[in-house]
């Protein structure tokens, strides 16, 4: 039996504590921590009696020595990261000085400038291997289940990997002309940078969404895809054996796409500080007051979301294609856990890497990106847990 600390109470943690508790006989105890406490509150209230014993505190993440006594008085096995990205380091050196395996679901990013990259993670590499303990980083959806899928891929059916395009498809309507589908600020921050994509060992950058592909998703249909920078094709070029290029592709509406260039024409996706009657703001952090929480889109939003990857190298001197992916609808993700399918794919991997961590099968002292485990157990949890996947041994690939 484990106890789990979960610092965030937005829509992915939600879905994590969620699935915490259904899988109570793993975690029979739970602490729920964020800014705001009465959000921990709720979602004690409506989870209290179902198997787990929780309690709830408030913290401020970014405030290492509010972290560390939180840690010390709850003796967590492991706290699950489901605040900001930007608060990635504190809760890591937390964890650190107390000592306790950590699990998150995306990689640090500084506030002032829009980098996605592992590198300041990375450097806690030796600090957590002799601490002797384990930090697990990305285990969402993407990250997370698609390194996952790559290990699996590669363990499995190939000598060698040339090639991953990774596809993320979201088919869900809510209705709004303009929203986001998890936190605004992140969401924003990630469309309207340059993309990239890594080929022959150096990364190739573009324009915010020159690279336009069509791709009929199973279950899905057609749908228009952009090519973004992601934060895992910086770890898979790493750690998977044999690659030549790695792309990322996020399907994105002719509405959404509309609106936010307008946002972009008047600055308001800007992270630079602007004066407003005396005060200093930061536009994109206004914009994300005014956008619907994401939190409230699930009882509206209908659809299902596709995410996957394609594969293409080598076994045994054949060329091999290989397409693993999984299908998730908003409607029975609310049904199940109140919240839409984004953040349902994030917060139900959260929980399995916490789960294979406590149970010892991801315990390494160490800082590792989720490929660098063992991806079978993974793979056997989503089946179980609300994330079937499929294969396709004959995919159509992506037009290069």
């Amino acid at each position: 039996m484990a106890k789990a600390l979960v610092i965030g109470a937005g829509g992915v943690a939600g879905v994590t504590v969620h699935k915490i508790v259904q899988n109570h006989e793993v975690f029979d105890e739970l602490c729920i921590a964020s800014r705001t406490v009465s959000k921990c509150e709720a979602l004690k209230a409506e989870l209290d009696g179902k198997g787990t014993t929780i309690t709830t505190a408030q913290v401020d993440a970014d405030n290492v020595d509010e972290l560390i006594a939180l840690i010390e008085k709850v003796q967590p096995d492991i706290v699950i990261n489901l605040a900001l990205p930007y608060q990635d380091l504190t809760i890591m050196d937390a964890c650190l000085a107390t000592k306790t395996h950590y699990l998150d679901t995306a990689n640090y990013e500084p506030e002032d400038t829009a980098k996605f990259e592992y590198k300041w993670q990375w450097e806690y590499r030796e600090k957590f291997e002799q601490a002797g303990i384990t930090a697990i980083l990305g285990s969402g959806f993407d990250p997370g289940v698609t390194g996952v899928f790559s290990a699996y891929a590669q363990k499995h059916y190939f000598d060698e990997i040339n090639y991953i395009d990774i596809l993320d498809c979201n088919a869900g309507d809510h209705g709004y002309p303009f929203a986001t589908n998890f936190n605004p600020e992140i969401n924003i921050r990630e469309v309207s940078a340059n993309g990239s994509y890594w080929e022959e060992g150096q990364w190739i950058e573009t324009k915010p969404m020159e690279i336009k592909k069509v791709y009929d998703f199973p279950e899905v249909g057609p749908k228009d895809m952009y090519l973004l920078h992601h934060e895992e094709l910086e770890s898979l070029a790493l750690n998977i054996k044999g690659i030549k290029r790695i792309r990322f592709f996020m399907t994105f509406g002719e509405s959404y796409l509309t609106h936010l260039r307008s946002l972009e024409n008047v600055g308001m996706t800007s992270i630079e500080p602007i004066m407003y009657e005396g005060k200093e703001i930061i536009p994109l952090q206004f914009l994300k007051a005014v956008l619907p929480d994401p939190a409230s889109l699930g009882p509206r939003t209908k659809g299902k979301t596709n995410i996957g990857c394609i594969y293409r190298g080598k076994k045994d001197g054949k060329e091999v294609n290989y397409y693993v992916y999984n299908v998730c609808d908003h409607e029975e993700c609310y049904r199940e856990v109140g919240s839409q399918a984004v953040s349902y794919t994030t917060g139900v991997p959260a929980m399995i890497g916490a789960m294979l961590v406590v149970q010892g099968l991801w315990q390494k002292p160490g800082v590792y990106n989720v490929e660098e485990m063992n991806p079978d157990p993974f793979m056997d949890a989503l089946n179980v847990w609300g994330l079937p996947w499929k294969e396709d041994f004959a995919p159509v690939l992506v037009s290069e």
